[in-house]
């Protein structure tokens, strides 16, 4: 029998994409192999299961399992191998007990040319809690905004969870190289993001594999291979290792990794729509083995981020082909009310290149053309109108090279590379075509695609990149290919505009002065608005105007009246001019002129208001917060204002005022604008009633609202920012954004989820980077190496502190801070005593205002 080991040295440059690594013959030595027949009967056996399981696999061969294992783990495994389902399926078990002792194992199970694999590793004693961490894992995915943002979480989280020094986003390309779409990578080893590999780089066969078997670990590149024994069975069949999980490597893929410098790697196949899109890989510049645990949760991870990611491409492709077909609609409109349209290549151009991107437009229409933006020379134009007479009628054509479809293209190649040509009639054939230009980009490979041949340890092999110097390719001839949603939208846009020759202008022209109608009625509106608006501000200032001469003072109360309608303002157009809780009005109100938010003390459900009362209740508001703060309850100690509402019998609602612990009240000498404002608003502008008693315990106001101006209850959606502390009232303050720029931090944190959460909350305040340990050592190593600016420290690391890393920061005059979940009661060391503490748990609003303290104005 031939030896499969003795096929590698068959393998060379030209034959190495028929590799036949799913049959190597051995595995990786972390942990032993042991095939079944059909009746449960052990068949082969790795070399090494005398140091697993104490016998070797000559005293294996021919004994049934149940003579190798305890009975209760041939109980487990037979069920678990009764629910394989599929061709490719794996099953799992964790802390199996093969032997009947303590000695604990997780295994995989699968079916292979019609015997039974199990692979066993020693049990890491690993038992998190995995569905809560990847169900958080998947939410922090679902919050990303966009495709980069995604691909970058995803690499941060596969990092987090396997601890390896790289891991990227590998996305396949339809000509089988791949490139690196995000990364997540220790600081200072360099950086892969937007480097280009070559097809042959991971062969058709290996990317069929990655198919089938979603993950793939290599834990040492110089452990040696454990043979399988024996090679071949009775027919001379080597087994399949397909789907294990501690297959063997390919001779030329350990020469790759090592040119590359790395110890271990794992791959996690990206699955979407049953074909391979991508991978994780992750690269370690050491051995490594993460537990079968760990692995098994990445791998559940990848599945849900596959999904995800399906789900935001076909999210896309909708959306994409929706905004197409509210164009299509527009230029249906417009063409059918103006056919002069067609022959207008500037309007065409920007009404399709919103639908389809393109640089240049070319209408060929009745023999006659013309041309908008980048386009071949007219005579060129008219070869390719011919050539494309010869295509398939009456549908769209697509081509991201020219050459193919006319010769000597290469003359107008730089202006025009790609076309996409929509037919507008069958006879004679008119065409609207959108032109690429040619794309001449250097793509970022990660050296030289082509594979030149050298002599590796194995041989005239392939070296691959040991420098990974970057190494240029020009793409010529070529333009960016039109995709099939774009091929799409052009058909859809082909429908329309065939349409547009065949349909009466009248409908568009009646849609257009309908149009024409609604918009003069907004323009209306919004004049009259707007005009309300002027009024309402100069009644303001006039009212207003002191009898005095002190502007400062007059300015304050504009000021002060001016600010409180446009709070009003804000809640109202929030929804659209819409209305707005009341709640919202007194909170506003309360925390632009109070100190102590608790001395106004409100009483009363969910109560919503039109507009228009919405904007005079906050005048009127505005007018009993401000005198109180002059000279009522709020203007004095221990002074407070109880706020109550509820509806009568005939739906109004009724408000009351009251003030109790101020100084005595007596009623006004005077009736300012203030007090007109009280007194005669609601009554004025809302039909209303309102009445004020000046009590010499307190002022009583009472009003009554028309149940006309009130709306239904709904939810009230949440803050839409998060305000930094107010350093005096009545001035709020916006949170610093860039509180720290530039700077370099390192996050000490112990928990994942929560370390990624602080680790965002530093980014958006504008950290240049952000370095995470959850150890003392992790943390210490990375201080001596990379000297952060600034450190944030959880006090609690499960069984130890942080204090000796804030020692060392302390040593090198590193500012810090510490967090915690304890509050006040965190009992410092004497040493550290008067540091800044964060309470637990982290916002952005609290990181903001701690950093700002420690480090002073950016």
């Amino acid at each position: 029998m031939t030896d499969a080991a003795e096929d590698w040295t068959a393998v060379d440059l030209t034959n190495c994409d028929r590799e036949p690594i799913h049959i190597l013959g051995a595995i990786q030595p972390i942990g032993f192999l042991i095939a079944l027949t059909a009746d449960w009967i052990v068949a082969r056996a790795s070399a090494n299961t005398g140091q697993f399981i104490g016998r070797e696999p000559a005293d294996l061969f021919g004994l049934p399992l149940d003579r190798v294992f305890s009975p209760k783990a041939v109980h487990d495994l037979r069920n678990r191998s009764a629910i394989l389902r599929g061709p490719d399926a794996v099953e799992r078990l964790f802390d199996c007990p093969l032997l009947g002792s303590d000695q604990l194992f997780d295994v995989a199970i699968h079916f292979s040319g019609g015997q039974v694999v199990i692979e066993a590793e020693p049990a890491s004693g690993e038992h998190g809690d995995a569905t809560g961490m990847v169900r958080s894992m998947i939410t922090r995915l679902d919050q990303t905004a966009d495709f980069p943002a995604f691909f970058r979480e995803g690499a941060r989280q596969v990092r987090a969870l396997i601890g390896f020094d790289r891991v990227m986003v590998y996305r396949f390309a339809a000509d089988g190289s791949g490139e690196v779409v995000a990364e997540a990578v220790k600081a200072g080893i360099g950086q892969f993001m937007g480097l280009r590999y070559p097809a042959s780089d991971i062969p058709a066969q290996a990317r069929e594999l990655y198919r089938r078997n979603m993950l793939r670990v290599i834990t040492d590149v110089n452990a040696t291979p454990v043979p399988v024994v024996s090679q071949r069975d009775q027919q001379g069949t080597p087994l399949d290792l397909s789907l294990s999980v501690l297959r063997s490597v390919s001779p030329i893929h350990i020469e790759y990794l090592k040119n590359m410098g790395v110890g271990a790697s794992l791959s996690i196949s990206i699955i979407v729509e049953g074909k391979l899109w991508g991978l994780f890989a992750c690269h370690h510049y050491s051995a490594r083995c993460p537990t079968f645990e760990r692995r098994s949760v990445s791998e559940l991870f990848a599945q849900m981020f596959s999904m995800r990611l399906e789900s935001r491409e076909r999210q896309q492709t909708v959306e994409y082909e929706r905004r197409a077909r509210d164009i299509s609609d527009q230029l249906l409109g417009a063409v059918a009310s103006d056919e002069s349209l067609l022959k207008d290549p500037d309007w065409l151009a920007d009404i399709l290149t919103h639908a389809i991107p393109a640089d240049g437009v070319g209408v060929w229409l009745g023999g006659a053309f013309a041309f908008s933006g980048s386009c071949p020379p007219a005579d060129d134009f008219r070869r390719i109108t011919r050539a494309l007479n010869g295509t398939a009628a009456g549908k769209v054509f697509a081509t991201d090279h020219i050459g193919s479809l006319i010769p000597d293209a290469e003359s107008f190649a730089s202006d025009a590379s790609g076309l996409l040509a929509i037919p507008i009639s069958r006879s004679p054939r008119d065409y609207v075509v959108l032109f690429r230009k040619e794309l001449i980009h250097s793509v970022r490979w990660a050296g030289d695609p082509h594979k030149p041949v050298e002599h590796g340890p194995n041989g005239p092999r392939l070296t691959p990149r040991e420098s990974f110097a970057e190494w240029k390719q020009l793409v010529e001839g070529h333009s960016q290919p039109f995709t099939a949603s774009e091929t799409r939208v052009a058909e859809t846009l082909r429908a329309t505009l065939i349409e547009v020759v065949l349909r009466l202008a009248d409908e568009a022209s009646a849609e257009r002065q309908q149009a024409s109608a609604r918009q003069e009625l907004l323009i209306a509106e919004l004049n009259h608005r707007v005009r309300n608006i002027l009024g309402l501000i100069r009644g303001l200032i006039r009212q207003s105007k002191p009898e005095g001469s002190d502007v400062e003072d007059f300015v304050k109360v504009v000021d002060g009246r001016i600010h409180a309608l446009a709070r009003a303002h804000n809640q109202i157009t929030d929804d659209h001019w819409g209305p707005a809780p009341m709640q919202a009005l007194i909170d506003a109100e309360a925390a632009a002129f109070v100190d102590d938010q608790d001395r106004i003390v409100t009483q009363g459900e969910a109560v919503f208001l039109n507009p228009n009362a919405y904007s005079t209740l906050a005048l009127v508001v505005h007018e009993l917060v401000t005198n109180s703060n002059k000279y009522g309850a709020l203007s004095a100690e221990g002074g407070h204002v109880t706020l109550g509402w509820s509806r009568n019998p005939a739906g109004d609602l009724i408000l009351e005022w009251r003030e109790t612990g101020g100084p005595t009240v007596t009623p006004p000498t005077r009736k300012g604008f203030g007090t007109t404002i009280i007194d005669r608003s609601v009554p004025y502008d809302l039909g209303g009633s309102a009445r004020i008693d000046y009590d010499p315990k307190g002022v009583h106001a009472t009003f009554r609202i028309p149940a006309h101006h009130l709306a239904e209850p709904r939810e009230v959606p949440a803050a839409k920012a998060v305000k930094f502390p107010r350093p005096a009232v009545g001035h709020p303050q916006a949170m610093p954004d860039a509180v720290l720029k530039d700077h370099d931090i390192l996050l000490v944190e112990d928990s994942l989820i929560i370390a990624l959460d602080a680790e965002d909350i530093a980014h958006r305040l504008g950290a240049k980077t952000v370095t995470t340990a959850a150890t003392v050592h992790g943390a210490l190593e990375h201080i001596d190496a990379g000297r952060p600016t600034v450190a944030l420290l959880d006090i609690n690391l499960g069984d130890r502190n942080s204090y000796p890393i804030a020692d060392r920061l302390a040593e090198l005059r590193i500012p810090f801070l510490f967090a915690t979940g304890y509050g006040e009661q965190a009992n410092l060391p004497q040493e550290h005593r008067g540091r800044l503490v964060v309470q637990k748990p982290y916002t952005i609003e609290n990181v903001a205002r701690a950093m700002d303290s420690l480090l002073g104005p950016v």
